[in-house]
């Protein structure tokens, strides 16, 4: 019996009825306190049970990817950590990597609230946060304070020792809502140079829709400038991402993948939220009172699962299969996983399912993936990798 699906998940969703960005926050300061505090036997005890409930470890899930060890395809999705607080407790919960972010060069507040709400008719989350951060300085600050003795005390200090570390995180970049479109790879830079140290990977996030214009950045003559500054920037040659939206028509993935391939990014992470409202159960947000389709925000969880595996598979024919692909949208049990993989997917990121699921469906996801492995006669993770 899953606890959390039977008798927390009632609670927080219905029960309690706090704001979910609320509930997200004290989740974040009660998971920062637990590692900030491994010295401390009570949160050392903690985090080691976690380990042993959440986690799964097995060889065969294990693969090398830009000079990386990733223990385990399943990683965290960005917009969970936004600043890194707690940026030591995911390899606790079982992830085989995690994303913070996204950050931006200047702290910034976000959208006004309400700005997170649950769809459960949908299992999806409509949100319009905004970026918001404590800003590029305060990140690389906090991960300094929490990585700089590497080879220190703690339970957790092996989990991260850059640049090649066994449980790698990325750092997700996003622009700045005060920085005109135009000014937009300095900002970019900006963010980069500050945190270039602290991130085994980088990720440029121009597709949100929470801030104005980002989106347009997608398009190739946009994208071109940032990137080529970032990688003319990158001496320490950190694997270098771009995240696209799931609403671009194929010709502008095309142009997205022929960027990638004209500067030499590490890979492409598919997809973010979606704008699309086909097909919601969903008619009106309890919150605000209005219908969905007034609400403004993205949209995550199930409803973006089939057009995200559609948009790997596109990346994958395109590339035959030679530029890795993150894939991200929908990701709730071990088939939505062996989907996202067998389309072309080297990695995976869940944020919404794992909302909805709990703490132990990464150790579900895993279990499902050796099974399934098992069934098809596959010795290695990597050998998934785009059967379809």
């Amino acid at each position: 019996m899953d606890i959390y699906q039977t008798a927390i998940r009632p609670i927080l969703f219905s029960g309690l009825k706090a704001d979910p960005e609320w509930l997200h926050q004290q989740t974040l300061k009660t998971l920062h306190w637990l590692d900030q505090g491994r010295d401390r036997p009570l949160a050392h005890w903690l985090c080691h049970q976690m380990r042993q409930a959440y986690s799964l470890t097995n060889p065969r899930l294990k693969q090398s990817l830009w000079g990386l060890t990733f223990p385990n395809p399943i990683g965290l999705a960005a917009g969970f950590d936004k600043d890194g607080i707690a940026s030591g407790i995911w390899a606790d919960f079982g992830f085989g990597f995690a994303e913070l972010g996204t950050v931006t060069l200047y702290p910034q507040p976000g959208n006004p609230r309400p700005r997170l709400f649950r769809l459960p008719l949908d299992q999806a989350v409509l949100n319009r946060m905004g970026f918001n951060n404590q800003g590029a300085e305060k990140m690389a600050e906090i991960l300094s304070q929490r990585w700089g003795n590497r080879e220190g005390k703690g339970d957790g200090a092996s989990y991260f020792s850059l640049p090649h570390s066994p449980f790698p995180f990325g750092i997700n970049l996003g622009k700045s809502k005060v920085t005109p479109l135009e000014e937009a790879t300095e900002d970019y830079l900006g963010s980069f140079r500050l945190l270039q140290d602290w991130g085994d990977y980088f990720v440029v996030n121009v597709s949100s829709p929470n801030t104005p214009g980002l989106r347009s950045l997608q398009a190739a003559e946009n994208l071109e400038p940032i990137l080529r500054t970032l990688q003319q920037e990158n001496q320490q040659q950190k694997p270098l991402l771009v995240k696209i939206a799931p609403d671009l028509e194929w010709e502008d993935i095309a142009a997205v993948v022929d960027l990638a391939r004209k500067h030499r990014l590490a890979g492409i992470i598919a997809t973010n939220t979606t704008i699309s409202r086909d097909g919601l159960k969903t008619q009106r947000i309890g919150a605000t009172r209005k219908t969905v389709q007034e609400e403004a925000g993205g949209i995550s969880g199930a409803p973006l699962r089939q057009r995200s595996t559609e948009v790997i598979h596109f990346i994958y024919k395109e590339t035959q299969g030679n530029l890795p692909i993150v894939g991200v949208g929908g990701i709730f049990t071990a088939e939505d996983a062996w989907e996202k993989i067998t389309a072309g997917a080297s990695l995976i990121q869940v944020y919404t399912g794992w909302i909805y699921e709990g703490p132990w469906m990464v150790r579900r996801i895993l279990s499902g993936l050796i099974k399934k492995m098992d069934e098809q006669g596959l010795e290695s993770i990597s050998q998934v990798i785009g059967r379809n």
